[in-house]
């Protein structure tokens, strides 16, 4: 028997026979060529991979191009699509000059690597989406994000349709960008586009229908039609957008149902809209339904804090004969976070009654208390007008409510009552845990006027106090809430603060009401330097000299 030897010594059978047996049940294919560049050798996988080299090509001429040029050039790999299959060979020198190629079937390998990156993209993608989304609160900036995040990736031209709310919004409202415009534009349809466009009208109603790729044309055993499927979507398009190739529509979804549907476009010649893309727009459009949703309940609560704002906003004060006024007012610079500070004047025949307050929290349960605050007192002074039995009873008015809308509510108030006198004003003051009025005299002297008290709204059984001061002419009270002494800079982390507040009313002294409360709010201004404030309310009075 022949045999030859491999280095190392060990013997090898020279058997023609076994070698084909064992090059054919390789995985791989296997050619030989000559020092001349001819195939000397094909096994049984090279030749199913490559039917048309046989013993004898050139593989310079053979028609894998990228095999014939890798020889060509001298390069010892190779990649190329054949009869479907991606095929991988690299090439190795045996003895002399003879060479041998080794060429893998990796069509798998590459659709598994393919699927890959194309879940890594689409994962990106929504990440992407989500987070800018998640950035916007205002409805019509949510809709131009969708559009525009949706194009180019997910296709051609997209379209966002908010469900219209008959009969106040008796059109359709649609939001479109196409790739290659600038930026979003916006227009309205016909009311009878959610008919004749296929599925636009179940993504309107919660998408019952499942969402999927509508053709252009219709199919041959259709029957006629007057215009193609899209020929209503014309209003939608860009002009010169030309034939459409696919739509696909989704809804908008989130928990309260759909709030619109989004409709992609592809043109012609792109690929039409696989089931991963189908899968990977309909989880894109559920993202937008919830950033929509988010939106419109961030729009309802925006339109509900204003309400109340401008329900809480002080009003105008009475002219009071023998009493000289001016209130003062900054409102948060949070317009959700709606505060309690107020002021009230109510005239009767021997001056006014007033009260200033600053209800505990913020939102709309602040909002509701201070209301109810507000419409207490209205009530309550047409029985009572003295300060210390009025605040009684305002304690057991709020104690009376249900336990539910008062719980945890507390309100700190100044009570007081203005009585004309010949020479001057005599006050009543009582109070509820309230920060001390300050009295200003016209030589700048600044005093604070001891009330104390406890908080209206605290206990049942509250205890509160009452104090008398006499207001000549030309002495000022003012009455503020915490706001203004706890006002805080940007750049320094202390409190405007109580002395601050005197110094400004020690230069503003003998001034008019309406010019001591513009100085106190500019030196707070100031203090806070562009900073938002918290709630203030200011109210000062005087003495009106005599005619």
């Amino acid at each position: 028997m022949t045999t030859t030897r491999q280095p190392g010594g060990t013997s090898l059978p020279a058997d023609e026979r076994l070698a084909r047996e064992l090059l054919d049940g390789l995985a791989g294919a296997v050619l030989t060529t000559d020092d001349h560049g001819r195939v000397t050798l094909v096994n049984a996988m090279a030749a199913e991979l490559i039917p048309e080299v046989t013993a004898g090509t050139e593989l310079t001429r053979c028609p894998v191009a990228a095999l014939a040029r890798a020889v060509a050039e001298g390069s010892d790999r190779f990649d190329a699509d054949h009869h479907g299959r991606r095929l991988r060979g690299v090439r190795r020198q045996l003895t002399g000059s003879r060479w041998a190629w080794y060429v893998r079937d990796v069509t798998e390998e590459h659709a598994r690597a393919d699927a890959l990156l194309a879940e890594r993209s689409r994962t990106a993608f929504l990440a992407r989406a989500g987070s800018r989304l998640a950035l916007t609160l205002h409805r019509d900036e949510v809709l131009q994000a969708t559009t525009t995040l949706a194009v180019p990736y997910l296709a051609d031209v997209a379209v966002a349709l908010p469900r219209p709310t008959p009969p106040a919004e008796p059109h359709v409202r649609w939001i479109r960008y196409a790739d290659g415009e600038s930026a979003p534009v916006s227009g309205l349809a016909s009311p009878t586009l959610p008919g004749t466009v296929p599925g636009l009208a179940e993504a309107f109603t919660g998408g019952s229908a499942e969402s999927g790729p509508v053709p252009d044309t219709p199919h041959a055993d259709s029957g006629p039609v007057p215009d193609t499927p899209h020929a209503d979507l014309a209003d939608l398009l860009p002009p010169g957008f030309g034939p459409v190739g696919t739509v696909l529509v989704n809804p908008l979804l989130s928990a309260g149902g759909s709030a619109g549907a989004l409709l992609l476009v592809r043109r012609p010649g792109r690929v039409g809209f696989d089931r991963r893309d189908a899968e990977l727009a309909r989880e894109f459009a559920a993202r937008a339904g919830a950033a929509l949703a988010t939106a419109d309940l961030h729009g309802e609560q925006a339109h509900l804090a204003r309400v109340l704002y401008n329900s809480l906003l002080p009003p105008e004060l009475p002219v009071v004969p023998g009493v000289t006024m001016a209130g003062g007012y900054r409102a948060a610079g949070d317009t959700l976070r709606i505060g309690g500070d107020f002021y009230e004047v109510f005239p009767h025949s021997r001056g006014a009654l007033f009260a200033l307050g600053d209800v505990c929290g913020k939102g709309v349960g602040a909002a509701v208390l201070t209301g109810r605050v507000r419409q207490s007192l209205q009530t309550l002074r047409l029985v009572e007008q003295r300060p210390l039995e009025l605040i009684h009873l305002l304690n057991q008015a709020l104690f009376d409510a249900p336990d539910a809308a008062r719980r945890s509510q507390l309100t700190t108030l100044l009570l007081g009552s203005l009585d004309r006198e010949p020479a001057g004003l005599s006050v009543r003051i009582a109070g509820g845990g309230h920060p001390a009025p300050l009295l200003v005299t016209a030589d700048g002297t600044v005093t604070a006027v001891p009330v104390g008290g406890m908080p209206v709204g605290a206990l049942a059984a509250a205890r509160f106090t009452e104090t008398r001061v006499h207001l000549d002419p030309g002495d000022l009270l003012l009455a503020y809430t915490d706001g203004v002494t706890e006002a805080r800079g940007p750049r320094d982390p202390a409190m405007f603060g109580e002395a601050r507040l005197r110094a400004a009313l020690v230069a503003a002294a003998g001034q008019p009401p309406a010019a001591l409360v513009d100085r106190v709010l500019r030196a707070v201004d100031d203090w806070l330097d562009g900073q938002a404030p918290d709630d203030i309310a200011m109210l000062a009075v005087s003495a009106s000299a005599p005619a």
